[in-house]
This record gives structure tokens, sequence and C-alpha cells, in this order.
């Protein structure tokens, strides 16, 4: 169907995103295709006036957790995307470029795609009625070099349409015997669509997919969704494949839930350094809430707690204005090992 809409697309070749606004050189020259963003500064990417939604985010070059992504929506004061761009794209793990196969992780769903090489791509609907803003901040010591295209339509947005948002967390590691929270403090009315998450086993070699997922929606003081371990709540069953007759975890990337990448070269039963990458969106089933919302996930296996690294993105839509996310670790904090 041919609608009614108008599409935009900024990137460093037009980073105004205006109709004809890329280059001016001919063909098969190259006069502008990257950013340099300076050590310890911040550019714009998107500034585009409403109405419209962003469809499509691509990324490459330095992709690491020192580039921070934020986007604002309706001249909101604070930003309601905040997150290192590797682990908002569910590779928090980003210094480890290959996995334990010596291949590029991919990641394969229909929200996410992470390319070979580590070409990021977000699918994510963002509507916004008056004006999105992206940014990018470099946090690092040096300058780097960023990859991007960001495309959407300027088009009519229907008054109900909630807002993206995603916030990071970590615990490096898990305090032993407590929750891990994916997401708390949101306030309003909204949806819930999936996280992110990367576990790092810290030399405990047993079980470590025990721990059970719960939501707890608007007032509820008991979870109103409640899963019985960490490969269930991830679309898997029985320690992710590493039963007793094939002895090694298996990956798997599907649509909306996957466990896409394992980091460490030892495939010993339950080897206590293996390094997971995992996610699971609701898409197809939204967890909803009129007010509030809270995720947590425990740490445990089957002997009991453990205190191994998490570190998740959680994403959801939902009414302005939304509470200020959690501040960021510092960039020494956030250094995934």
């Amino acid at each position: 169907m041919i609608q009614n809409s108008k599409t935009f697309a900024f990137s460093a070749e037009n980073p105004t995103g205006v109709r004809a606004g890329g280059s001016r050189g001919g063909d098969c020259t190259k006069l502008r295709p990257t950013v340099t963003i300076p050590a310890g500064e911040t550019v714009t990417l998107v500034d585009a006036a409403g109405p419209g939604v962003i469809q499509h985010m691509w990324f490459t070059g330095y992709v690491g957790h020192h580039f921070i992504i934020r986007m604002y929506w309706d001249d909101q004061e604070y930003p309601s995307v905040e997150a290192p761009l590797s682990a908002f794209f569910g590779c928090a793990y980003d210094e480890n470029f290959v996995d334990r196969d010596g291949k590029y992780p991919v990641l394969n769903s229909a929200m996410m795609l992470v390319a070979p090489g580590r070409g990021y791509n977000s699918y994510f609907e963002m509507p916004f009625h008056k004006r999105a803003r992206i940014t990018m901040e470099n946090r690092g010591d040096k300058n780097e070099n960023l990859y991007y295209i960001i495309t959407g339509a300027y088009q009519e947005i229907p008054a109900e349409a909630g807002y993206f948002h995603a916030t990071y967390r970590q615990e490096h590691p898990v305090q032993k015997g407590h929750t891990y929270t994916i997401v708390d403090g949101i306030e309003g009315k909204g949806q819930f669509v999936g996280v992110t998450l990367a576990t790092g086993m810290n030399g405990n070699n047993t079980c470590w997919v025990e721990g059970e997922a719960r939501m707890y929606l608007d007032d509820d003081p008991y979870p109103s969704i409640h899963y019985t371990g960490t490969e269930d709540y991830f679309g898997g069953s029985y320690g992710f494949g590493n039963d007793i007759i094939i002895k090694s975890y298996q990956t798997f990337s599907g649509l909306y839930t996957g466990m896409y990448a394992i980091y460490g070269d030892n495939r010993e039963f339950y080897n206590g350094q293996q390094r997971f990458l995992l996610y699971h969106f609701h898409i197809a089933d939204p967890i909803r809430f009129e007010n509030k919302f809270r995720m947590t996930l425990d740490n445990m296996g089957w002997t009991g707690p453990r205190y191994d690294d998490y570190t998740s993105v959680a994403y959801w839509y939902q009414a302005l204005p939304s509470a200020p996310l959690m501040p960021l670790p510092t960039d020494a904090e956030m250094c995934m090992r």
C-alpha cells in the first residue's frame, strides 16, 4: 500500500537529512562516508521536526562501549534512550569480535540484526510528534569513526502512539543471593517489548540458568508474569542444550528470542569462564501496563545463588513525560571482560 508519507535519511553523507542533501561528488566518489567523533565530545546524528517515525538504524566503524547513544523525543529535557552502542544492539562484550568458533556472531532477529563484522541494525519503530533528536557521545580517550544511516518517514502519528525507551543496567558481579534488576522506575502507561542480556561466568563451574524472570505490573506486590528459569525466558530449555549427552551449549537465533553468541574457547561441560549473549523481544506478546513496570532476573544455578556478571538493556514504549533513566556507570566501570 502506498502511504501518504515522506521518507527521510540522515547519514554522514547527508547529516541534515533533507531532500537532495547528499554528496555533491560524482559517480564512484566518497566525500564524507564517516563522521569522526573526537574524544570526550558529542555529535548530533538526527534532528528532525515531526510528526514522523524512525524505522531503521544502521551503524558500523567503532561500535564499542565508549560510544553512548541517546534519543530525545518531543523536546523532553532528558533522554528516553541512553545506552552504550554495543549493549543497545545486544553486543555488550564488544571487545570480543569473534566467538568460540572464531566466527563473527550473528544476531538474526526481527527487531535487530548484528551482521558479520559488526554491522548493527535496528528495526524498532520510534514515533515522535514534534521532534526527534539522536546523539552519540565518545567517552573514550581517542577520536573514533562512525558510519551510520538512520531512515524513517514524516507522517501523521496517532495521538496514542507510545515513545520508544531503552535503559542500560549492569552488576559486575551480581550480589550473591540478591536478584538482578532488568528495569524498574517506569512510570506511566506503556508496554514492555524486550531485553538483551550479556552474562559472564565467574569461575563457578556449575549450572547458571536456574534464575527466574519476574515481571511486576502496576502496583502488584508479587509478579504477574513469572518464568521458571533463565533459559526458559530466553526461549530455550535444559541448559540451552548443555545436557548430559551433548555436553555443550548450542547457540540459536530466532525472530524474537535466542542465545546467539558464546565467547570462550573451552567447551568443557559448564566451563566457568564462558560468556553468553541473549535476547527476548516481546513483539508478538507485548507486556502491557497501566502505570508502572518492573522486571527482575535471579542469578542462580542448581547449587543456589551465584555471583556472575550481568549486563542488560531493556526496551519499552510509553507515554510522555517519562521518568529520568538510571545514570550510566563510568566508562571504566562499563568495560566487559
